[in-house]
């Protein structure tokens, strides 16, 4: 009897501590379907008249352009990203982890200290950079710089090279007795151990650059290249009223994606994740 009271006091404290944890998402989305008088209006939780017209609303809040090509600009960033992220971290935690090359400590080391680099630091050379190479207003400067490491490469790659550790090198072995050279032991035998920790990176990888405004406010002028986030962004008008309604009702809907691959792939990320920590 002692045990199942403390399991229910248990479950009881962990429904608490969820709906504390989840009252900003509900409160956003109980906000998507108020009016505007009644979302900042104290007193009242749920709305007197639940309107749903304000999704339709803020999808076709601009003359131009539906909330849907956001959307798809998005997707296809994303995409990219994501794509550069696996193909970069891959090849180079495999030549760190495998492969013996002059200077391997020190560029290891040289890659860990970047990740205590404020990426601030970075901003003004990476726009002059990229300005001259012509990439402004372009989705270059945010997907090719991923086939190159330079999207939190050194946190991927670290996490990528702690894993590849951990394989046994008998593998590599019996697969050189075969006759696979360096690559074909990297596709063959390596990538698909790789699994957890490849789909950790690109689930952090499509989070970020999901949620990414300020690169992509540097780098995109066009509207019509405009992401979620800069969609977003063009609710918040200062010389009219703002429909928060609107607002919030497209706020939720960039939530769902994100909400949906990391439901989908939590378990390749927990085991990718804490496999990764044993490594030595």
């Amino acid at each position: 009897m002692t045990n199942q009271r403390h399991r229910i006091l248990k479950f009881i404290f962990l429904i608490a501590l969820t709906l504390i944890m989840l009252y900003p998402v509900i409160w956003l989305f109980l906000g998507s379907v108020k009016a505007n008088n009644e979302i900042f209006a104290g007193g009242r939780i749920l709305p007197s008249v639940w309107k749903w017209e304000n999704y339709k609303a803020g999808w076709y809040a601009l003359p131009r352009f539906t909330f849907g090509t956001f959307f798809m600009n998005t997707f296809k960033l994303v995409f990219f990203v994501v794509l550069g992220s696996i193909v970069s971290t891959t090849l180079a935690g495999y030549a760190f982890a495998r492969l013996d090359f002059p200077f391997k400590n020190l560029l290891f080391t040289v890659l860990l200290a970047t990740l205590m680099l404020p990426e601030q630091v970075l901003l003004v050379p990476r726009y002059v950079l990229f300005s001259k190479l012509g990439w402004v207003n372009s989705y270059k400067a945010l997907t090719i710089p991923a086939f190159f490491g330079q999207f939190s490469g050194g946190f991927f790659i670290y996490l990528m090279t702690q894993f590849i550790r951990g394989i046994p090198r008998e593998l590599d072995e019996a697969a050189v007795v075969d006759g696979c050279g360096t690559f074909r032991i990297f596709w063959h035998v390596i990538l698909p151990n790789c699994k957890p920790v490849v789909f950790s990176v690109g689930l952090f990888a499509f989070m970020w650059s999901w949620n990414d405004f300020l690169n992509q406010l540097l780098y995109i002028n066009d509207v019509g290249r405009f992401t979620v986030s800069l969609g977003l962004r063009l609710f918040l008008d200062s010389a009219a009223a703002v429909s928060w309604g609107s607002l919030f009702a497209m706020s939720i809907l960039t939530l769902i994606p994100v909400i949906f691959v990391f439901y989908v792939g939590q378990e390749f990320l927990v085991d990718g994740i804490a496999t990764t920590g044993l490594k030595g």
